[in-house]
């Protein structure tokens, strides 16, 4: 089985195409033919689509699963004995949850992964951490909504963390200014997701006409707009008003699936999304054909990570666009893209539940 641990010490954005396909390649072959043999549901679709897990083929050959898949069957390549935590994606019911089953070592890689990829913004060191949310939502520990898994992921960053928000939503005004004044010289790490950060900490900061000065602070955020894409903002837009209103101006965006916790795609200093060497992104035409740069899909996305469950490979319901591959001006190598919003029609759900 591809060991993860190989490229841990390899730096997350500095492989080129041809050095990362051929690691691709084998972290692939082997968890495909892993889930093939361990899970039955993943053995039927392989079976069915008459493709043979024993023969090598590149990324783009390898059969994606539907991320609706999670949620209409328990997909899992451990027994039910090994499982330490399961993680759901948003949903308007118990019935339309997508359930992702962990064992320790595909939890434990998760850290690793997200690890590596976040210190490449905010240095090796735990720092101060506020979180733009409220402690309610990582309530119950052995089963996570994908908004709690990825506060309780992202928290390993913080030697000191609060919650910006009370159980409502409403702003914790002196909880913050007195963090603010204990750190006032330190860098601070603030975490939250897009809309709850727009709609509960922006827009109220605004309408009071308040300021917090956390301008020594590093934003990443994620989760998108989903069910509230009318109320959306632009990035820029996004990043001047945080600006504007904390004097944030180290901003970056994430994406990511409850389906592949721990390989998100991070933003870059130009705005553009990267894939490191840990993931890969594939836009698909309607017909399901690989897009050429510069055309819009599907956006298809891959992850050496999930050992525990068959989500190596998934087609997402959003639409993205790739920019280029190992030239993006930030100088980090690897495919770079952006998202354009929604598949019409598609199951709304993400990381940004609050408001389900």
């Amino acid at each position: 089985m591809f060991d993860i641990n190989k490229l841990i010490t390899i730096p997350p954005f500095s492989l080129k195409k041809k050095e990362k396909q051929k690691i691709m390649e084998d972290a692939l072959f082997d968890l495909t033919y892993h889930h093939y043999k361990n899970c039955s549901k993943y053995q039927k679709i392989l079976d069915g689509l008459n493709y043979n897990p024993k023969k090598r083929n590149k990324a783009s050959e390898i059969p994606f699963i539907t991320t609706n898949l999670f949620k209409n069957f328990e997909l899992k390549s451990i027994n039910k004995n090994e499982i330490i935590k399961t993680i759901t994606s948003s949903g308007t019911s118990n019935s339309d949850l997508s359930k992702i089953f962990l064992d320790r070592l595909t939890a434990t890689n998760q850290t690793k992964v997200l690890t590596k990829i976040v210190s490449s913004v905010l240095g090796n060191k735990r720092l101060p951490m506020i979180i733009i949310d409220t402690e309610e939502s990582i309530a119950n520990r052995n089963f996570f909504s994908a908004r709690g898994a990825a506060i309780k992921g992202f928290s390993i960053f913080g030697n000191e963390i609060i919650f910006a928000l009370d159980k409502n939503l409403r702003i914790k005004y002196d909880v913050i200014k007195k963090f603010c004044k204990k750190h006032n010289n330190e860098k601070i790490f603030v975490f939250g997701f897009t809309f709850i950060i727009f709609k509960n900490f922006i827009d109220k900061l605004l309408k009071t006409k308040k300021f917090l000065p956390l301008s020594k602070s590093v934003l990443i955020h994620g989760g998108g707009w989903k069910k509230l894409i009318d109320e959306s903002v632009t990035n820029n837009k996004f990043k001047n008003l945080i600006k504007k209103t904390t004097g944030i101006k180290r901003v970056y965006n994430y994406y990511g699936m409850v389906e592949q916790t721990g390989s998100i795609l991070l933003e870059c200093d130009k705005g553009n999304l990267h894939s490191s060497i840990y993931s890969d992104v594939i836009i698909r035409n309607n017909d399901f054909s690989e897009c050429k740069i510069g055309q819009k899909g599907l956006v298809q996305l891959i992850s050496v990570i999930p050992q525990s469950y068959p989500g190596h490979v998934i087609l997402s319901e959003d639409i993205g666009e790739l920019l280029g591959e190992d030239n993006c001006k930030c100088g980090l190598k690897g495919k770079y893209f952006k998202i354009h919003g929604r598949v019409k029609n598609a199951e709304i759900r993400g990381c940004s539940d609050a408001y389900e």
